[in-house]
């Protein structure tokens, strides 16, 4: 079967609808989750203040992530004018660039006719559509973990290639201060030296060459610089207890510890296996029980590619798998190798399925596009079916009834602070005893108001003088002013109160 697109145009047309298919409605609904409303908030609020190197939320520092993603955020609200679709903007890039390195990849380790197939195939995937269609950090790790893999498979499989593993090195150095694990492609190298050791097909042996392969490492910490060195001479420089324990928590608390011992998102070690891997990786997931032995018979022949590849996703899905803590969109990165291990086998399939039933391969050929066709028009739906953020119309009722005065946050969310159409005052995100502290501070204060949790309201407040805004956050929400204190509550630690308002609230 030929293509029905010359080799020379198959990259524009799969460029062309790639963005066609994570682009569709892009930008027309709101930030929803926690994740995105965050994100967005600390890119803005990076461009408002230029704390470029420590990243805040709400003027307290925020010490859960390293900023490159928030960054790239911050660079398209500044190129677009627009934050909410800026917010998207990084994983529709990588989506792009993830869909030319794998038919670049398909086509120079097999046929252009398997490149197009394997682009195909990412694109999809319905965890392609669930992660990079999201304002997070894992779509924008996927440019980040496909530069890796291209770079490495260049020179592993296709190589000699110094300056493509260099590349490749680099590009897992700025994965790590976007999140990480961007080092997973390293990982690669385990399959290969086995491999090359023992003289399978398909990978390029490079005996003697112990100090280029260091230059790699070079490489890839020269990345992490980018970001860490100006960190750690600004907070040898500042000297401060906060700036400290940011880098103690960045760099100790956020990876080794949370691998090790997560505290939430605990899963047992099965879970990617028995409940992500059957959903999210479809359909390709459908075709397992022809895949297994095909991929037998091939290592069978010690076929060195197909070893790289599986044995690289093996040991993403396993280095997850022991973590404690797992959540759906973790094993992602394993997808592109996974994508390049069952391209060459969908001729065979489609020869296997459709051989005595000549209208098979038409059949398919109408579901795939029918497919393709349901996720194009879920990004359209997708916005009118969610609707807008509550937290939107609980902030401007806010705003409304208190006039804009300062609005004291009390267990608060992103939300409300990413919405904020006034100045607003907390004593630190997820912090205990929040309400009591706002008690004090309406005391001190009489013309601000704070926001309360109906769990909350009674016990420090009279609900007869608070107004009821809404619901969000699993929580209904309430209005009050310092006259609706009812002198039961006092806090037991003084209040150190972070201070914030948005020159320019989002519209």
């Amino acid at each position: 079967m030929r293509l029905p697109i010359s080799p020379r145009r198959a990259p524009l047309w799969l460029l062309a609808l790639a963005l066609l298919m994570l682009g569709a409605g892009l930008g027309l609904r709101q930030p929803l989750n926690v994740d995105e409303e965050r994100f967005l908030g600390v890119a803005m609020e990076m461009l408002q203040s230029g704390s470029w190197f420590i990243p805040h939320r709400a003027a307290e520092i925020y010490p859960d992530k390293p900023p490159l993603f928030m960054w790239a955020v911050a660079l398209f609200v500044r190129l677009t004018d627009a934050p909410i679709l800026a917010l998207f903007l990084p994983a529709l890039l990588a989506g792009a660039v993830a869909t030319l390195c794998l038919y670049d990849l398909g086509r120079r380790l097999w046929n252009p006719r398997i490149g197009v197939i394997a682009a195909l195939l990412f694109l999809a995937t319905y965890q392609t559509h669930s992660i990079l269609r999201a304002g997070q950090i894992d779509g924008f790790l996927c440019l980040w973990i496909i530069l890796g893999v291209y770079g490495l498979l260049r020179h592993l499989l296709l190589g000699p290639a110094w300056g493509w593993f260099y590349l490749g090195c680099a590009a897992m150095g700025f994965g790590i201060i976007s999140k990480g694990v961007g080092f997973l492609p390293i990982l690669l190298l385990i399959p290969y030296f086995y491999a090359a050791r023992r003289g399978w097909t398909g990978v390029v042996a490079m005996p003697g060459q112990g100090r280029r392969w260091w230059l790699g490492l070079a490489a890839m910490l020269a990345a992490i610089a980018v970001w860490l060195l100006p960190l750690l001479v600004m907070v040898a420089l500042q000297g401060n207890a906060e700036s400290v324990a940011y880098v103690q928590e960045i760099l100790l608390k956020q990876t080794a510890k949370r691998y090790a011992d997560a505290w939430h998102h605990r899963e047992p070690f099965w879970y990617f296996f028995a409940e992500v891997i059957p959903k999210y990786w479809l359909p390709m997931f459908l075709a397992l029980p022809w895949l297994v032995p095909a991929w037998r018979r091939q290592l069978a022949k010690r076929d060195g590619r197909v070893l790289v590849l599986l044995g690289w996703v093996v040991l993403v899905l396993l280095f997850f798998s022991l973590s404690s803590g797992k959540r759906k969109l973790y094993i992602y990165p394993a997808l592109p190798g996974l994508v390049l291990l069952v391209a060459p086998l969908v001729p065979w399939l489609l020869r296997r399925w459709f051989a005595r039933r000549p209208r098979g391969r038409q059949v398919f050929v109408g579901l795939a596009l029918v497919w393709f066709a349901l996720w194009f028009a879920r990004g359209w739906i997708e916005p009118l079916k969610e609707g807008a953020n509550p937290h939107d119309a609980i902030m401007a009722q806010t705003a409304e009834l208190s006039g804009g005065a300062d609005l004291v946050l009390t267990t608060w969310r992103e939300g409300h602070w990413l919405y904020a159409r006034q100045p607003i005052v907390h004593f630190g995100f997820a912090r205990p005893e929040s309400v009591d502290r706002a008690a004090e501070w309406l005391r001190g204060h009489p013309q601000a108001f704070a926001l309360i949790p109906s769990t909350e309201l009674a016990r420090c407040f009279d609900p007869e003088q608070a107004r009821q805004l809404g619901e969000t956050s699993r929580e209904v929400w309430y209005l009050v002013g310092a006259a609706a204190d009812n002198g039961q509550c006092r806090s037991s630690q003084p209040a150190k109160a972070y201070r914030f308002a948005w020159r320019r609230p989002l519209p």
